[in-house]
């Protein structure tokens, strides 16, 4: 049975998630002095975690692939780059993570969980959902800590946030090229839900996934290649 397309929900095992995480940042705000601006991205960071639990957008993941990879793109790249961009960085500054370990985890979290087999695995099994979920928000934390937290020159975060546009980019054109539907889940969906077939939803999937990919990548990019040759400009 498909949930409700338009549904708020209650799902107590990532709301009970949410909270934890809520809970442990107020022991860290004790400990460590943040800036307004810092708690603002943090607290930015849990709406769109809840936007992805309680609003119609988990629903509507089972019925249309473009709300799947919306809630996708939000757990492996929005959120935890605001959740990041909140730590103080006197306590993230401790945990290194290097680029060449940061971007594999990520990259093989997204490529594994879009193949067609696991993709329609987890939106059957509720608990595969958790795990995928969860995933999604680790890799992305991993992904972001060296650009935020890291002590690497802007040039070298800059070369990061391209070559993991170039390697992630063509899951999106992938499904927005193909001919026919991959995922079964969505293929056997019943039909007539904002008038669009399977394949239409996929290719309006792919090319969403893409633009956004292409926009957010973009801007990150241009921010730390821009202080690069500002650097580069000084006496």
């Amino acid at each position: 049975m498909r949930p409700d397309p338009y549904a708020w929900g209650f799902d107590p095992l990532p709301l009970a998630f949410v909270v934890a995480l809520v809970l442990a940042y107020v022991l860290v705000l004790r400990q460590h002095e943040v800036g307004r601006a810092r708690i603002a991205c943090f607290a930015a960071g849990v709406v769109l975690l809840l936007a992805t639990i309680v609003t119609p957008l988990h629903g509507l993941q089972f019925h249309l692939l473009v709300m799947h990879l919306l809630q996708n793109v939000v757990l492996a790249e929005w959120a935890p780059a605001l959740l990041v961009l909140g730590l103080p960085p006197a306590l993230a500054r401790r945990v290194r993570i290097p680029f060449l370990a940061a971007l594999p985890v990520w990259l093989v979290t997204y490529f594994t969980w879009h193949a067609p087999p696991v993709y329609d695995a987890a939106l059957r099994h509720d608990a595969l959902l958790h795990v995928e979920h969860l995933s999604y928000l680790v890799a992305g934390a991993v992904f972001w800590w060296p650009v935020v937290h890291g002590r690497a020159r802007d040039v070298a975060k800059a070369l990061y946030i391209f070559a993991a546009f170039v390697l992630a980019s063509p899951i999106g054109l992938l499904l927005a090229l193909l001919p026919e539907p991959i995922y079964g889940y969505y293929e056997h969906a019943p039909s007539g839900l904002w008038d669009v077939d399977p394949l239409q939803d996929q290719q309006l999937a792919g090319l969403t996934m893409a633009g956004e990919q292409s926009v957010v990548f973009f801007v990150v990019f241009s921010y730390y290649f821009a202080r690069f040759m500002q650097s580069e400009g000084q006496p």
